[in-house]
């Protein structure tokens, strides 16, 4: 972006090496380059060409939008488009997302960006959004803002505890693996969030570990969920590399027949 420094593409390298933990020998095995090669490029002694850039972030797993401010900063052009989601190019991806959304009625799914930002949900999301205060209803809505915030979903999660501190450890995940500063924002904002106990501080122990689940107060009683995550495969638009579907499913036999009432 025109006027904006950015930092020299050898130290921004070296940073996402180092956060993913990666020797410079390792990365450089990785990269089928010699780790003297790949010392010179992170100290600013050689210049990296085009293709090397791409491959140095292939191997370190590097968003595609990171891969971008990579390219600007070594002096070439951006090698990844980002499109809004009503661009005509990207058509068929938003009927696959509605597809996937519709197509798990009765039970809830929603579409979200990176920021966890909601972009589509499906008819059965709604009910569930009952009671919330408006403020946190208003576009843009953040779910984790909405499921934590105190004014939000939070006083009605029977296991808040446990399914707060899931959400919360996936964010922190989100950021090892992103850098992005508005997440580590948001991270912040959430933890200071208030506790509250609605009566279930166990943990539920029918799932053994092997998924945390999402307890929900109704006026049909306590649904409860397992969650799943969809994502586009090997996505070359950085809208859509950003774009998750999130599709819960019924738990137990009352949750499903609850869902298929409303």
């Amino acid at each position: 972006m025109a006027g904006v420094k950015t930092q020299p593409v050898g130290i921004l390298l070296r940073k996402w090496r180092e956060r993913r933990r990666l020797s410079q020998l390792d990365l450089a095995t990785d990269a089928e380059i010699s780790s003297r090669h790949l010392s010179f490029l992170e100290t600013g002694r050689s210049q990296p060409s085009r293709e090397m850039v791409l491959r140095l972030a292939e191997q370190l797993d590097v968003p595609l939008r990171e891969r971008n401010a990579l390219l600007i900063a070594a002096g070439y052009a951006p090698a990844y488009p980002e499109r809004p989601l009503d661009d005509p190019a990207l058509q068929p991806a938003r009927k696959a997302v509605g597809l996937v959304l519709a197509g798990h009625e009765p039970y809830p799914a929603i579409a979200i960006d990176r920021h966890w930002t909601l972009i589509a949900s499906n008819n059965a999301v709604q009910p569930l959004m009952a009671g919330a205060d408006p403020s946190l209803l208003r576009p843009p809505v953040n779910v984790l803002r909405l499921g934590l915030h105190p004014a939000g979903l939070s006083p009605r999660i029977a296991n808040l505890a446990e399914w707060r501190s899931h959400l919360l450890e996936r964010l922190r995940r989100q950021i090892e693996v992103s850098a992005d500063p508005v997440l580590e924002e948001l991270l912040n904002e959430l933890s200071g969030y208030p506790m509250y106990d609605v009566g279930e501080a166990r943990h539920n122990e029918e799932y053994a570990g092997v998924v945390v689940p999402f307890r929900f107060v109704t006026e049909q009683g306590v649904l409860s969920f397992i969650s799943t995550t969809t994502i586009f495969g090997t996505p070359v638009d950085i809208t859509l590399s950003e774009l998750a579907v999130e599709s819960f499913f019924p738990a137990d036999a009352a949750t499903a027949m609850a869902l298929r009432g409303l």
